[in-house]
C-alpha cells in the first residue's frame, strides 16, 4: 500500500495549524480550510503557553518569535482574595530545561503567527469555508464544500473545535458538557507587580488570576457559577466583570480601572469533553478541541491540542501505512495524558463549586505537571 499523500485539515485554530505546518514540512499535500473570514487572527484576550506547549512551538520553528512577543516566568502565587500570598508554586519545566516553565502571550497575536507559517509552508487556504459533506470509502474521502466545489482526499483532521460539526457528522455523538462555571476575560495593561499569574480564591467569584502576555500586557479573569448568556446584555459585561474584580486586593484596584470596554470582554462558559473509544472514524481524525476539552485551572487546553498535532503528524510521517491500526494507536498514545489532565482539570473547578477549603489544589497541579515532563 503506497503512503497517502493529500489531507484536509478542517479548522484553523492551534491544533489545524500545527498539523498543517508540520505534514508540509513532511512533503504531503494539505489543504486547510476556516469557517471564519478572518481566521479568528482577533479573537481572545491572552493564552498561558506551558513548557509543553512550547515544545511543539519551538518544533514549529515558531519559538524565537513567541518568546519575543510573551512574557516568561516560572511560579504561580495563590493568594487570599485582599491579595496576600499564602501559597507560591515552582513551576515544573513540562517541556524540558532549555524552554521556560511558562509563557504568557496575547492570543491573537500566537494566531498570527500560526497564520504567517501556515501561510509559508505552501498549504492551500480556503477562509470562509466548511465542509457540507464527507463521503468515505476504502480509499479515501470524497468532501463537498460550502461552496459546492470538491475535493478527494487520503485523510481528513477535524480540528474544528470543541462545537465539532464535523465529530458529530461521522457519527460520534459525544457532546461538551458544562461544568457549572463560567469565566469572564478581558486584556488590561499590565501592572508594575504582575511578574506571574496570581491567583486568589474565595470571594465573590471562586476564582481571580491574571497572566503577563507582553512588558506592556496582561489578561485577567474571574470565575463564577455559569449564567443564562441571554440573561446578561454584551453591553453590561464589563460592568459585570468589574462588579466581581472589584472585591479583590493586591493589584487588582489597578486592573479594574482598564475593565470599561465591554467589547474588550469575553463570557464564556466551561466544559468538559472527552471523546471514548477512538479518535476516528474511517480516514476522519479528530484533534485538538474536537476530541476532547477542560476548564482552564490548570492552562493545559492548547498544550494538549499542540500536542495532538505534533504526534499525529509524527505517525502519519512515520512510514506507515494510513490505516486502523496507526489511527488507533494515536488514540492510545494520547488518551491517557489527556484524561488526565481533563480530569484533574475538572477536579479543580468541582472542589470550588462543593467548597472544598482543604482541597490540595497545588498538590493536584504539581502531579499533574510532573507527568506532563514526559514527552507526549
Amino acid at each position: 500500500m503506497s503512503t497517502p499523500r493529500r489531507v484536509l485539515v478542517i479548522g484553523g485554530g492551534a491544533s489545524g495549524n500545527a498539523v498543517t505546518i508540520l505534514l508540509r514540512r513532511a512533503g504531503v499535500t494539505v489543504d486547510l480550510i476556516e469557517a471564519r473570514p478572518d481566521w479568528n487572527a482577533t479573537t481572545g484576550s491572552g493564552i498561558t503557553l506551558q513548557g509543553n506547549a512550547l515544545r511543539v512551538l519551538r518544533d514549529l520553528g515558531v519559538w524565537e518569535e513567541v518568546s519575543a512577543c510573551g512574557y516568561a516566568f516560572g511560579s504561580l502565587g495563590v493568594t487570599i482574595p485582599d491579595g496576600t500570598v499564602i501559597h507560591e508554586i515552582e513551576d515544573i519545566r513540562t517541556g524540558g530545561p532549555d524552554l521556560p516553565a511558562t509563557l504568557g502571550m496575547q492570543r491573537p497575536r500566537l494566531q498570527q503567527i500560526l497564520i504567517d507559517t501556515v501561510r509559508a509552508c505552501g498549504a492551500t487556504v480556503r477562509l470562509g469555508t466548511t465542509a457540507k459533506t464527507l463521503d468515505q470509502d476504502a480509499d479515501g474521502v470524497s468532501v463537498r464544500f460550502s461552496d459546492d466545489t470538491t475535493g478527494r482526499y487520503d485523510l481528513v483532521i477535524a480540528a474544528d473545535g470543541l462545537n465539532s460539526t464535523t465529530r458529530a457528522a461521522i457519527g460520534i455523538a459525544d457532546k461538551p458538557e458544562p461544568t457549572g462555571m463560567a469565566i469572564w476575560r478581558t486584556p488590561t495593561p499590565r501592572p508594575a507587580g504582575v511578574t506571574r499569574t496570581d491567583l486568589a480564591y474565595g470571594g465573590p467569584a471562586y476564582i481571580a488570576g491574571y497572566c503577563p502576555t507582553s512588558e506592556d500586557t496582561i489578561y485577567a479573569y474571574v470565575v463564577e457559577a455559569n449564567r443564562d448568556r441571554a440573561s446578561i446584555p454584551p453591553q453590561t459585561y464589563a460592568d459585570e466583570m468589574r462588579r466581581l474584580a472589584q472585591a479583590y486586593g493586591g493589584v487588582w484596584p489597578e486592573i479594574v480601572e482598564h475593565i470599561t470596554d465591554p467589547a474588550k470582554v469575553n463570557y464564556t462558559w466551561f466544559d468538559k469533553l472527552l471523546v471514548e473509544g477512538s479518535w476516528h472514524r474511517g480516514r476522519v481524525v479528530l484533534v485538538g478541541d474536537a476530541a476532547h476539552c477542560c476548564p482552564p485551572t490548570i492552562a493545559q487546553g492548547a498544550a494538549l491540542s499542540l500536542e495532538d498535532a505534533s504526534v499525529l503528524a509524527e505517525l502519519l510521517t512515520s512510514g506507515r501505512d494510513w490505516d486502523e491500526d496507526l489511527f488507533q494507536a494515536y488514540y492510545e498514545r494520547r488518551v491517557p495524558r489527556v484524561r488526565t489532565v481533563v480530569e484533574a482539570s475538572v477536579q479543580i473547578g468541582q472542589w470550588q463549586l462543593d467548597g472544598v477549603r482543604d482541597a490540595d489544589v497545588p498538590g493536584l497541579i504539581g502531579r499533574t505537571m510532573t507527568i506532563l515532563k514526559e514527552l507526549p
